[in-house]
């Protein structure tokens, strides 16, 4: 009989397949990773500590359970700096070896490695802020081998490793001898370049003699390079640039290099956006921006350019720039818009300290069907006065004039008179970059009816015509909150009264207001370490605030016996003239003690706008005191002025100053509470 005996690795697999069929899925991990042996090197000692650490994966069954939150680290060690309080906080911070404090499977081996490259790193750090010859000495804790012995000789343990103590004297600080700046490119030689150039060193000489730290470094590079592309040069660059330290002499010199490359120049306009209104009316209002093609680049005035569409009210946002390019010598100017709708509606409610209560509606039509002006219509109803008005206009020309026409009807209430007055005006005005012109002919009618009598003062409402022309001029170094500068505003007319008696007569108005800087530029506030300071002398505002005068005069000269309208007269007093009056308080004074307007007008202010500081520096709110006087007269020699004093408090808002005052009349002795929102001349 023959036997046959099966291979045995036919055996062997057989068996395998039966064990691995029959065994869940678990045991089969088992006796895979039974055989397999522990690595030797260091890197998988750190993932099996840190798989020991983690949880188990869960099983099928398992998952159904929520997992339970992992509790957090607990510091492994601890950190004692001993340093000066102006650089604790900031090494505290940048540390290296505060990364690893929560490591959880941090050991002392690891641990005393990061010692020995903590005095280098502390050093480097101290660098950043202008000591570079500080005294650093780090101290491990004092258990830190014995903390390695009990956990079994790796070093990594529950218990934690002790702490770290960590002694620094920065030493003396090393200050800027000089910033030196060299051009390279057109830059250097361009006759009309020189201005920049003086500029660019005035932006860099700032940090001469100022403590060294590598954020003023980096922050006067980025001024320096902003002051070079902000003009002629858009694709300039900083070539080089080194910080030469003298540590045994504690000197700081600095050198910039700055490459214009060529000079470039104004290209087309390129509008993306319009579609209501004509792409011609865009155009025009970047040119009369400055941006002409031919120009020289000028951010400057893409900026204005984008201010002036805005405030077009065509547009909700605008936006104009270029591509710096350099295959030309020319950059089309892109201007991308978001246009505003056709109409618009807008209620309001709001008040004031002179006329209390308001409430208000205006309508926008920004481009008329069939004539493309806009229209603006408002209804304003207060407390005392009531507004209804209409004021159209065209598109800009080529040179920025505008043809304007409007209408108003306006009841004003003082004391004991109403007032109703109708006025028309047509003609034409420039809104240019510097300065503001107007020429219109203007028709005014005007009623006054006494309330005490029950009677009209005059048998019928007096009227006149006059062909007028108004300019302004804005030299303020800020349109928002100025600190310097000055606005002048003049309006002289001519005309006839159209009542019974025609009679010609001359009416001029002119208002004047200037701010002067008091005392030495605030000095800048002290940065943080490891922040930049605000080193720019020529923005600070002067510690002792600035002093404001507003003049205001006013005159219409006519024979006694002309009927001119009351709105063609003068009346003053109130929030934004003379404080410690009501509206239109300061007038001709009746016999029963009412208050008419008067041919002749003048008014001063002098206030003192002093910052207030706190911890921090100089903050945003600013003490005020001020004397307002005016006066009102139907002749120059009776002008008798009533004075105000007072005091208030002034918050400069990013969107303009808000003054809260309380001024006492001297005339009336009562005090008056008064309230000014913005700033506009």
């Amino acid at each position: 009989m023959k036997c046959f005996v099966a291979d045995p690795a036919r055996w062997a697999g057989s068996f395998l397949f039966c064990v691995a069929f029959l065994c869940p899925p678990a045991a089969r991990a088992q006796a895979v990773e039974a055989p397999v042996a522990p690595a030797a090197s260091a890197l998988q000692d750190a993932v099996d500590a840190a798989d020991a650490d983690a949880p188990a994966a869960p099983t099928t069954r398992e998952r159904t359970t929520p997992r339970t939150p992992r509790p957090p680290a607990e510091p492994r060690f601890e950190i004692d700096l001993q340093a000066p309080d102006e650089v604790r906080e900031f090494l505290l911070r940048h540390l290296e070896l505060q990364r690893f404090r929560l490591l959880r499977n941090l050991d002392a081996n690891e641990l005393t490695r990061l010692l020995a490259a903590a005095p280098a790193n502390l050093r480097e750090l101290l660098a950043t802020l202008g000591h570079f010859s500080p005294v650093v000495d780090v101290i491990g804790p004092p258990a830190l081998t014995a903390a390695a012995d009990a956990a079994g000789g790796n070093g990594n343990g529950t218990r934690p490793l002790g702490t770290v103590t960590i002694r620094v004297s920065p030493g003396p600080v090393t200050r800027v001898a000089s910033v030196n700046v060299s051009f390279v490119g057109d830059i250097a030689t361009a006759p009309e370049a020189s201005e920049q150039r003086d500029t660019i060193q005035r932006e860099v000489s700032v940090m001469q003699g100022l403590p060294f730290s590598q954020s003023d470094w980096d922050r006067t590079k980025d001024a320096a390079l902003r002051a070079l592309i902000a003009r002629r040069y858009p694709a300039g660059r900083v070539q080089n640039s080194l910080a030469d330290i003298d540590a045994d002499n504690r000197q700081a010199n600095l050198y910039i290099e700055l490459d214009s490359g060529r000079a470039f120049q104004m290209g087309e306009v390129v509008v993306e956006g319009a579609q209501r209104y004509d792409k011609v009316t865009v155009e025009r209002l970047v040119r009369l921006s400055g941006v002409v093609p031919g120009s020289d680049y000028d951010l400057a005035q893409l900026q204005a350019a984008q201010q002036r569409l805005i405030e077009s009210g065509y547009y909700d946002s605008a936006f104009v720039f270029v591509e710096p390019s350099m295959d030309g010598e020319s950059l089309p100017v892109k201007v991308q818009l978001r246009e505003s709708l056709r109409q618009k509606l807008v209620l309001g409610v709001g008040g004031s300290t002179d006329s209390g209560a308001r409430l208000s509606i205006e309508h926008t039509h920004h481009s008329v069907p069939g004539i493309q002006w806009r229209a603006v219509s408002a209804l304003k109803i207060e407390r005392v006065d009531q507004l209804a008005s209409t004021d159209w206009s065209s598109p800009p020309s080529n040179d920025g004039w505008r043809w304007i026409a409007g209408g108003r009807l306006l009841r004003e209430q003082d004391d004991f008179n109403i007032t109703t007055s109708q006025r028309l005006r047509a003609g034409q005005s420039q809104d240019g970059i510097e300065y503001d012109r107007s020429f219109y002919l203007q028709y005014d009618r005007a009623s006054v009816f006494n309330e005490a009598t029950q009677t009209l003062r005059t048998a019928e409402a007096n009227s006149s015509i006059t062909a007028n022309y108004a300019w302004t001029r804005r030299r303020f170094d800020d349109p928002i909150s100025p600190n310097a500068g000055y606005g002048l505003a003049v309006e002289l007319g001519v005309g006839y009264t159209l009542g019974t008696t025609r009679l010609p007569f001359t009416r001029t108005q002119a208002r004047w207001l200037g701010y002067w800087p008091l005392g030495d530029r605030s000095p800048p506030p002290e940065a943080k370490p490891g922040e930049a300071r605000m080193v720019n002398t020529f923005n600070n505002r002067t510690n002792l605030g600035r002093l404001a005068l507003r003049v205001e005069g006013g005159a219409v000269l006519a024979q006694r016996n002309a009927a001119i309208p009351d709105t063609q007269l003068f009346l003053t007093g109130g929030d934004a003239t003379v404080r410690g009056y009501g509206l239109r308080d300061i007038g001709v004074r009746q016999p029963d003690g009412s208050v008419l307007p008067g041919r002749y007008k003048g008014v001063v202010s002098l206030e003192w706008q002093r910052p207030i500081f706190n911890a921090n520096g100089r903050s945003p709110v600013e003490s005020v005191l001020f004397i307002d006087g005016g006066a009102v007269a139907n002749r120059a020699g009776d002008l008798k002025p009533l004075w105000g004093v007072g005091t208030g408090v002034r918050y400069n808002s990013p969107v303009g100053p808000l003054q809260l005052d309380l001024a006492y009349g001297l005339e009336t002795k009562r005090l008056r509470l008064h309230l000014n929102v913005g700033f506009t001349f």
